[in-house]
């Protein structure tokens, strides 16, 4: 039991939805950012779809809060801009992100966010790897009004992952879940939002944030 229970947890810390998938069901790695834009879903269409953890989806959202500070920031970052964001339903990193990006996009004039699932986007997370080399959900890529990637933020937020990296050696995988988790809940999106809007911020200025 022992082991399942840590394989579990495994798995769900590093909510990278890359267990391997046949070749055959990654599809759309090829097109254009602008088809795959296109393509995605709306925060509140992937919301209406989603299976797992969507109690904690809708919670997450309802309860997120942008800084006036951090808006005015994300506000003077000249855009308009779009979030292509790779995203699964079940991703505890996701489901911990998103919402409050979604919060951030929908106070911000002009800015789009769109959602597609990992099959269709294997080859944004292929090319976006984390520091420890896996394609990873969620990948987040800022896009210009031409569709032009301008930055990009993947899986968690830099404090976090500070953190893992600084408790990883002293932890089982279940506490580091389980300590990943409490992170989470503290913390309610607010690093989050701080990358990203940096993010943005850089990319005003003409740098990669990526």
């Amino acid at each position: 039991m022992t082991g399942i229970l840590t394989a579990v947890a495994t798995a769900a810390m590093l909510c990278d939805a890359d267990i391997a998938r046949p070749a055959s069901t990654v599809s759309a790695v090829d097109s254009s950012y602008a088809q795959l834009f296109a393509g995605g879903r709306t925060f509140s269409e992937f919301l209406s779809r989603a299976e797992r953890r969507k109690e904690q989806w809708e919670r997450n959202f309802k309860q997120a809060v942008v800084p006036d500070a951090l808006l005015a920031r994300a506000r003077a970052a000249r855009g308009p801009w779009k979030f292509l964001v790779v995203a699964v339903d079940g991703c505890s990193d996701s489901v911990n992100t998103i919402p409050y990006l979604a919060k951030l996009t929908e106070q911000l004039m002009g800015a789009e966010l769109r959602i597609i699932g990992s099959d269709v986007g294997r080859g944004i997370m292929d090319a976006h790897k984390t520091p420890d080399g896996r394609g990873a959900t969620p990948t987040v890529l800022l896009l210009d009004a031409n569709h032009t990637e301008r930055g990009c933020w993947v899986e968690r937020p830099a404090a976090l992952i500070t953190w893992l990296a600084t408790e990883k050696s002293q932890r089982s995988e279940n506490e580091l879940f389980e300590g990943k988790m409490g992170w989470y809940d503290n913390d309610k999106g607010q690093r989050t939002l701080e990358d990203l809007v940096a993010m943005m911020e850089k990319a005003a200025r003409g740098e990669t944030g990526c």
